[in-house]
């Protein structure tokens, strides 16, 4: 099963550090103060030491698992550039890799929300007549993301696609 989902080229591009960086700040630093304000309203209101104890173990348990799941969720993505198509892979326990032809893309979008922006990253997606065949590659460094926009772009017109 190894070789289902191995890269057609040498090896996978992956995506940024960054990607993993932005998600921790997006989910893992508020749900933390959150859960902190609500144990300590809790415990103030309810005044039981053992529900305190419950609910903060409760939001240790929840920021440990999302400070682990910004990891590997930043490190399931790569892309590799074929000389036909370009394929996308993701995902941690159900993986995908989906192969977009170079000949089939619509058009390319490129994506960058305000903490994407204070994390210099943006996000790529590449639109065919297919939703099935639509592919997303998240987390690329600002610079990467022009470079693969435009060298997407003249592959698709190279290809006869209607960019």
């Amino acid at each position: 099963m190894p070789g289902l989902f191995a890269p057609p080229t040498a090896e996978w591009k992956r995506v940024s550090l960054r990607l993993r960086d932005a998600h921790r700040y997006a989910f893992v630093l508020p749900g933390a103060v959150a859960g902190l304000a609500v144990t300590v309203v809790a415990h103030i209101l309810l005044e039981r030491w053992w529900l305190t104890v419950l609910l903060a173990v409760v939001v240790a348990g929840g920021s440990v698992w999302g400070w682990v799941w910004a990891a590997r969720h930043q490190a399931a993505w790569g892309y590799a550039e074929n000389a036909e198509d370009l394929y996308v892979t993701s995902g941690i326990m159900w993986r995908r890799l989906v192969s977009v032809p170079y000949g089939r893309m619509q058009y390319v979008d490129v994506q960058a929300g305000p903490l994407a922006r204070r994390f210099g990253i943006a996000r790529i997606t590449l639109h065919t007549a297919s939703p099935d065949t639509a592919a997303t590659i998240p987390g690329l460094p600002a610079d990467e993301a022009q470079r693969l926009r435009d060298r997407l772009t003249e592959l698709g017109e190279a290809h006869g696609a209607g960019l």
